[in-house]
């Protein structure tokens, strides 16, 4: 039961993988490429880790595994923030659809 739930685990994050590669790929401009691979990404490579917990246990492989998420969770969007923020700064234009600025609202 317990590797069954960790293939899952692994399996789920995987998809979440595949889904922020695709909208890497596939979103028009680099504000929205970077939701989909903080997003996406985040969880999906979460969620492989957390399997690999599962499947592990407590030895070195898991509480290794859960150091890693712990740290990709708070540094994935603090740097999908900066990288936000550096693409705006240096003139990168959203796309013409897009609904809300809230950087050039605020004047930054």
């Amino acid at each position: 039961m317990q590797q069954i739930i960790g293939y899952m685990f692994i399996v789920v994050g995987l998809g979440f993988d595949v889904f922020g590669c695709i909208g890497l790929l596939r979103l028009p401009d680099v504000y929205n490429r970077l939701q989909a691979t903080t997003k996406c990404v985040t969880l999906g490579t979460c969620s492989i880790l957390l399997g690999t917990f599962v499947l592990k246990g407590l030895g070195t492989t898991g509480v290794k595994a859960i150091l890693v998420a712990i740290f990709l969770l708070l540094t994935s969007p603090v740097a999908a923030h900066a990288l936000a923020r550096g693409a705006h700064k240096s003139g990168v234009k959203l796309w013409p659809k897009s609904v809300v600025d809230k950087y050039g609202e605020d004047g930054n």
